[in-house]
């Protein structure tokens, strides 16, 4: 190279260095993650500054808990989190994919395209692959629908047993609850060390109710919902130095004997708190067997009068009148606590206008019960997706497809912004070659027989059994994912790489202006 070439190399790397620096803080994150991507993926060992473990293939949860301080790494790790609130799975394919559009970028950057054209060029490719892949779905037709069993395997990671539950809490819910936007299946997960799995049409509460005997069972359950303490109104200090209001704490402690009284004759059987519990109440409740159940969170309080019908009040409401409160009561048939789980079982109305479920993964230990309630959250978030906006081949096939389409668009667009275009088409490539790769074959290699095939066959669906090597239709066989993962996951990508590529300096900010900004 001569001493002219060499000083260009030079300079173009000063001009470059930001970009550069931010690509490789992208590539560092992005291959913390895309080993685990496919059914050959594996998994990722977590380790805490105190030793503790976490052993998973989830990607959001490896980039949650990823020790980052780039500032372009953590553009990147946003990906995976958007990804998750929207629709709560494809975290890692949405992580890969941005990478390589990064990747792809810097790539036609370095070639001397400038900047804007790239990234105008990538914002025309991704929307006419969004529009592509939207024209691809193909719609669920109800639960009985092949597949959605088959998405949620996929998305479960091929564990029948998981599967079963998702599918079992699906049907329990129905349709029209699933495609409810306000609704999460996924939340209907949760994780018990030493449990059965199993589906409960109802909810469990994590606290432990104050002073149950056994087995404690109560039916035809009329609940108080308090966001608030259950105690008598108090008095300041300086004020129960007099005798007059000495007079005055005397009557609300007598004031407020009469309301738990009320209470008890209106046949409440349950009072959740979001505060403590005054001792004489205590003392009361478990005189009338009433059970108490202290210290509840909002949310749960939130879903336990959603489900029961019960209004939620503070506790100046005990004043109102027996009807008055009557109407502020929740209602279950079963209200039970259940010594082996450790949680209260509250069930659910049968005729019920919006059913619920809570969804038990159990397993030996810690680590697998949580990794297991993991998979079981990604089937429950790729079923309900499925639901709402259809399916699309996997395994990167759409993607391979539409890749190829854009190639062919690319020759219609005049100007610089083309070579943004090609960044897209090569990096929408990049999900099948990392699941090839990790399956031990020559991604370059199947990719082109994978084309080969849609070309011959006129299908998108076709593509690599990652076992046998061989060409097969992912549609037949089942290998599916939802088209909102793809969608929401290509559009997340595109947001995050175009802001990366933009960049061109870091400057640290003031101490003051950081504090304005948080």
């Amino acid at each position: 190279m001569s001493q002219g070439q060499q000083q260009s190399v030079r300079e173009g790397e000063e001009r470059y260095a930001t970009l550069l620096n931010n690509s490789n803080a992208v590539r560092a994150i992005t291959s913390a993650v895309e080993g685990t991507l496919g059914p050959k993926g594996l998994d990722v060992m977590l380790v805490g500054t105190r030793g503790e473990v976490i052993i998973t293939n989830d990607g959001v949860t490896i980039l949650d808990r990823i020790d980052v301080s780039h500032p372009a790494a953590s553009l990147l790790i946003q990906v995976a989190r958007s990804q998750q609130r929207k629709v709560g799975d494809g975290t890692t394919s949405a992580t890969v994919l941005a990478g390589a559009l990064v990747q792809e970028g810097v790539a036609q950057i370095m070639k001397g395209v400038p900047a804007s054209k790239v990234v105008s060029g990538m914002q025309q490719g991704i929307e006419f692959s969004l529009q592509s892949l939207s024209r691809r779905s193909r719609k669920i037709k109800g639960l009985s629908d092949p597949f959605l069993e088959k998405t949620a395997y996929i998305a479960g990671r091929e564990r029948r047993d998981i599967v079963k539950l998702i599918m079992d809490a699906a049907s329990k819910v129905g349709l029209e609850r699933l495609i409810d936007p306000s609704f999460n299946l996924a939340n209907c997960v949760i994780a018990i060390e030493k449990a059965d799995n199993e589906v409960y049409e109802g909810l469990l509460l994590r606290q432990k109710p104050l002073h149950f005997r056994g087995n404690y069972v109560q039916k035809d359950v009329r609940i108080l919902v308090l966001h608030d303490a259950l105690e008598p109104e108090t008095l300041d200090e300086e004020v129960l130095t007099t005798e007059a209001g000495f007079a005055r704490y005397m009557e609300l402690r007598e004031q407020f004997g009469r309301e738990l009284l009320s209470l008890s004759e209106l046949g409440v059987g349950v009072i959740l708190l979001e505060r403590g519990v005054h001792p004489d109440a205590e003392q009361f409740c478990l005189d009338h067997n009433i059970l108490v159940i202290q210290r509840v969170s909002r949310v749960d309080l939130g879903r336990v009068c959603e489900m029961t019908g019960a209004i939620p009040v503070k506790r100046t409401a005990l004043h109102k009148s027996s009807e008055q409160l009557q109407r502020i009561l929740g209602f279950s048939p079963r209200v039970a606590y259940d010594e082996e789980l450790e949680r209260v079982r509250m069930q659910a109305q049968v005729d019920s206008q919006e059913p619920f479920v809570t969804v038990v993964v159990g397993a030996s230990t810690s680590e697998i019960v949580g990794e297991s309630a993991r998979i079981a959250g990604d089937a429950a978030s790729a079923l309900q997706a499925a639901v709402s906006g259809g399916v699309l081949p996997g395994g990167g096939t759409t993607e391979l497809a539409v890749s190829y389409e854009l190639e062919r668009q690319r020759e219609t667009i005049k100007g610089m912004e083309a070579f943004g275009f090609a960044a897209v088409a090569t990096a929408l490539r990049k999900p099948m070659a990392q699941i090839l790769l990790n399956a031990g074959y020559n991604p370059l290699e199947k990719l082109e027989e994978a084309r080969a095939a849609q070309l011959s066959e006129d299908c998108d669906s076709m593509g690599i059994d990652c076992d046998t090597g061989l060409v097969i239709n992912y549609e037949t066989e089942g290998i599916v994912d939802p088209a909102l993962v793809k969608l929401h996951g290509l559009k997340a990508a595109a947001e995050v790489a175009t802001a990366v590529l933009r960049i061109h300096n870091v400057i640290k900010m003031r101490e003051e202006d950081v504090r304005l900004n948080d």
